[in-house]
């Protein structure tokens, strides 16, 4: 079976966004991490850069199995072999707070994924599921992401059940008015019979500019439409994420 994408300049940028220099980065990581293991102690019939490439162009066009395998030269049952041994390793690498910037800000929400193994209906009567994801205000990097939970999860309590608040100590995070008692700083609420204060308008107009920046990173992410409408079980949806939150980081790093 002969394969249509290889690994070339222009399938890696369309379909990882990456140039090939970062692809290079990328595949170090995969092949550090175990990428170049054997298949049940058979060699794999792709090398591994055409192996990562496969599980990018899944998670960026989100074909079936049946639509990928031809378009590497493989069996349909061999893409579904690479996308779940590979697709762990795409993992988001951990973004470490930096010594020097201790005025650093970070901001938090939810990003709403389609999913029918995770998610549940939601507001909008969809399947679907809440990842909380923070990003750093200024280089748009994101700094971490949870595990899925329903869509039907409220921000705060997806917050609190997360345990990412590990990550934030000694560092501002902005949250929207979702995450009210949550120890984030939210925007000011008015009150019953007293308007804001002209401060507190002030204060909530600069907190949108900001935190509009992780909206700015959800659009970016969302062109992978694994996230929206992931048919992995299990942790399917979980590694999905992850990879495409280290592709976006990776594609922004200098």
């Amino acid at each position: 079976m002969a394969a249509v994408l290889r690994v070339e300049r222009v399938w890696v940028e369309t379909f990882t966004g990456l140039r090939m220099t970062r692809f290079s980065s990328l595949l170090k990581v995969v092949r550090e991490r175990g990428g170049n293991g054997t298949l049940r102690g058979w060699p794999w019939s792709l090398p591994l850069g055409e192996r990562v490439l496969m599980v990018a162009v899944y998670y960026r066009t989100d074909l079936t199995m049946r639509q990928l395998g031809p378009l590497f030269g493989v069996s349909s049952s061999m893409a579904c072999r690479v996308i779940q041994r590979l697709g762990p390793l795409l993992a988001l690498e951990p973004v470490s707070r930096a010594a020097d910037a201790p005025d650093r800000i970070w901001i938090v929400d939810g990003i709403p994924v389609r999913d029918r193994g995770v998610g549940a209906s939601s507001r909008n009567y969809r399947f679907s599921a809440n990842v909380q994801v923070i990003i750093d205000a200024e280089t748009r990097l994101v700094v971490a992401a949870a595990r899925p939970v329903p869509g039907s999860t409220a921000d705060a309590r997806a917050w609190r059940s997360s345990g990412l608040a590990e990550h934030c100590r000694g560092v501002t995070v902005l949250g929207d008015g979702a995450y009210i008692n949550t120890g984030l700083v939210v925007p000011h609420r008015k009150r019953p019979g007293r308007a804001l204060l002209k401060d507190e308008e002030e204060d909530n107009t600069a907190h949108r500019k900001v935190r509009a920046r992780v909206e700015h990173v959800f659009s970016r992410t969302k062109n992978y439409k694994i996230l929206r409408n992931c048919r992995q079980r299990g942790d399917g949806l979980h590694h999905a994420v992850q990879a495409v939150a280290g592709m976006h980081n990776l594609a922004l790093a200098a």
